[in-house]
């Protein structure tokens, strides 16, 4: 079993390499695409997460017998920082690994100042980012329950901005628009890359209004002088539109 493998599909607009190291996530996020794709029940994929078996040997294996450039993004179908992280520390593990064969490291995380204790091992050519989907602390507890707040997630990414870590932050899903706007704005000085998409297989999606937000964000992020990514999704809200589709960084 390899540990580092190349997503498919959405997950590839945003690394082309990645590592899973738990099954699955205490965070219980609702919007959670992860137990389809991993074909595990979603009850027991939020409320029994664990390591996966050997998962930092097998990762010292791959790594001794390949040579990649990276980055290798912790992770896609799990939190790195989520709650267990605590216990087993797997996360900064698999960085220490990754940066003692030379390779690029990037973190996706929801789990706040979990998150802060690994900082030290990451470099400025390295990358940390968090899903930032509210600034209403009520409506992340609905939506993400076992995550951390907005503001602990903005917390770390500030700490992280001082240490001269590169910042990212993925604003997906989007489910209020308004709020998401806001998260630019509350955020655009310690954040250095925006990847902005949409909310999938959910069917809050059906009752937003997709091309308002696609050129909302853009004008936005432009006002600004943001980096930003603007996902695929997305993207096609704009191609008919009047505002520029081009992005201005890609992973």
């Amino acid at each position: 079993m390899t540990i580092i493998y190349e997503p498919k599909g959405r997950a590839r607009e945003y690394c082309k390499l990645a590592a899973n190291l738990y099954r699955g996530c205490g965070h219980g996020c609702i919007y959670c695409y992860a137990p389809a794709a991993t074909r595990t029940d979603a009850i027991k994929f939020h409320r029994e997460p664990q390591p996966r078996k050997d998962v930092i040997s097998k990762l010292s294996k791959q790594l001794e017998k390949n040579t990649f450039k990276g980055p290798v993004l912790l992770c896609f179908t799990c939190d790195p920082y989520q709650q267990i992280n605590e216990k087993y520390g797997l996360a900064g593990k698999a960085i220490r690994l990754l940066k003692a064969h030379n390779v690029l490291t990037e973190v996706l995380t929801k789990g706040g100042r979990r998150a802060e204790a690994d900082l030290h091992l990451l470099d400025s050519h390295d990358k940390i980012g968090a899903t930032l989907t509210f600034i209403n602390p009520a409506d992340s507890l609905k939506w993400e329950p076992g995550a951390a707040l907005p503001s602990e997630r903005f917390a770390m990414l500030k700490k992280a901005k001082s240490m001269g870590i590169m910042t990212w932050a993925s604003l997906e899903p989007v489910i209020d628009p308004e709020q998401s706007l806001e998260i630019i704005r509350q955020t655009h000085k310690f954040v250095d890359l925006f990847k902005v998409g949409t909310l999938n297989h959910h069917p809050h999606a059906n009752g937003i209004d997709w091309p308002k937000f696609a050129m909302d964000a853009v004008a936005l992020l432009q006002t600004l002088g943001c980096n930003y990514y603007i996902k695929k999704d997305l993207r096609v809200y704009l191609e008919s539109g009047t505002f520029e589709t081009k992005t201005k960084a890609t992973c």
